[in-house]
């Protein structure tokens, strides 16, 4: 499978690595957080290591570290933009419940 970005997602990571001169993507994953289980992490990735995976979605790379890979594999990610808030949105097919928050989420 692979992680993919919308075209609204590549443009606002693309923005974000034109105002930095050491970033080669977008480093995506998850670490242990909230009432659900984990939670997405999303950076500028500025190295690349040997367990890592690449995967290029509208001319971007989207770096992803083999303990992550599991549970993000398949997520098309997009970003949402209105007069209130800005922020990335995932569409994860392996989540099977979130918390009420929103914040936090277990997989199948």
């Amino acid at each position: 499978m692979a992680i993919t970005l919308t075209t609204a997602a590549a443009d606002r990571v693309r923005g974000y690595l034109e105002k930095s001169e050491r970033a080669l993507g977008l480093r995506f994953g998850v670490k242990t957080s909230g009432c659900s289980g984990f939670s997405y992490t999303v950076e500028l990735a500025e190295s690349i290591d040997e367990q890592d995976q690449v995967f290029e979605s509208q001319g971007v790379k989207v770096v992803v570290n083999s303990t992550s890979l599991p549970y993000v594999d398949g997520t098309e990610i997009d970003f949402n933009q209105d007069e209130l808030s800005a922020a990335f949105a995932f569409n994860n097919p392996r989540v099977s419940a979130t918390c009420g928050c929103g914040e936090s989420f277990s997989i199948i």
